[in-house]
């Protein structure tokens, strides 16, 4: 973690995050080769190298491993903007988690094959509700809102983000990523250019 000092920690920091990488990759890529319920511990430990002890001292079991996984991704991409210091007035990294999507095309589709879409999207929808208040505190548009107004619209515009994610998927991506972006962002300032930051029956 920053702000410790010493040369130890930052080698141990390494050397556990390669190993929960490991672990992460080899769930992944036998989520795309069989169902999500056949895969065991040891199918995991079998493809990452990892041995049973170390896994347990990471995570409970698969569920624990999947979910961390997933958590972890959403969290950076969720922030990624705003840790970006991006310099565009967009709220969400569209672009970026449409491409990132479309190039693990077979994983998604293994994830709803095994009924663990669900997972991502709860996940995904609690991240980027957070993530998007925190880019519209940020930004000067965005700043006009009151604070009530910007977690009612994060959590709105979190949960039409990933419907228009998988209305895009389920239609064969029609559009680009960028495309995507764009009409996702057109909507979004639409609706903040006719909100008002004062609360609903109230008047300025």
């Amino acid at each position: 973690m920053s702000g410790n000092s010493g040369v130890t920690k930052p080698r141990t920091d390494r050397r556990v995050r390669r190993t929960r990488d490991q672990l992460g990759d080899a769930l992944v890529a036998l989520i795309v080769e069989k169902p999500f319920d056949t895969i065991t511990v040891q199918d995991v430990l079998d493809r990452a190298g990892v041995g049973r002890s170390t896994f347990y001292a990471h995570y409970r079991d698969k569920d624990d491993l999947f979910l961390s996984d997933v958590d972890e991704f959403l969290e950076e991409m969720a922030t990624m903007l705003s840790r970006r210091e991006d310099p565009s007035d967009r709220v969400a990294p569209v672009r970026e988690l449409f491409a990132h999507v479309a190039d693990a095309r077979r994983l998604y589709d293994a994830l709803v094959a095994s009924d663990r879409i669900h997972d991502f999207l709860d996940l995904g929808r609690e991240h980027f509700a957070r993530g998007i208040e925190r880019r519209l505190a940020e930004l000067p548009r965005g700043g006009l809102l009151s604070a009530e107004h910007r977690a009612a619209l994060s959590h709105a515009l979190a949960g039409s983000f990933l419907s228009l994610l998988t209305w895009w998927i389920d239609r064969n991506m029609p559009g680009s990523p960028e495309e995507m972006d764009d009409l996702f962002h057109r909507m979004v300032w639409a609706g903040v250019s006719h909100d008002s930051p004062h609360p609903a029956g109230t008047q300025p």
